[in-house]
């Protein structure tokens, strides 16, 4: 298994500051798929993913309460694999994107997933979602 973590600004329409939390190539066993071939069966399956977090009224204060932690996105995937059998790498997606949107400071998620034993190399999909504020 093989994860990078990091932390990169970015700015929304409106010019607030954002911060991006992000989990790349993390690479799981996952029971996915819809041919009968894939049921019973794990791949690898290789997740990234980008979430704009909004800067808290307070300063972080080194304090892992405040953050937007890493954990959230990773414990997230996991937890959702964990579940048991996914046909679609869409609906896998759309979860992973609404788990990280039920954090309070989150604003934007990007979800790429890559099927990487699928000839004749990678195939996924990615998706973009975001909270809408009202």
């Amino acid at each position: 298994m093989t994860e990078k973590l990091g932390r990169v600004s970015s700015t929304r329409e409106t010019g607030e500051p954002l911060d991006r939390i992000f989990v790349h190539d993390y690479v799981l066993d996952v029971e996915i798929g819809v041919y009968t071939h894939e049921k019973g069966v794990t791949q690898r399956v290789r997740f990234s993913v980008d979430v704009d977090v909004i800067r808290g009224s307070e300063e972080l204060g080194d304090n892992i309460e405040r953050a937007f932690d890493y954990d959230t996105i990773i414990d997230g995937i996991n937890s959702i694999i964990a579940r048991g059998h996914i046909n679609l790498v869409e609906t896998l997606a759309e979860e992973i994107a609404m788990h990280c949107l039920a954090h309070p400071r989150a604003a934007r998620v990007t979800v790429s997933i890559e099927k990487l034993d699928k000839d004749p190399g990678a195939v996924g999909v990615e998706i973009v979602r975001s909270r809408t504020r009202t």
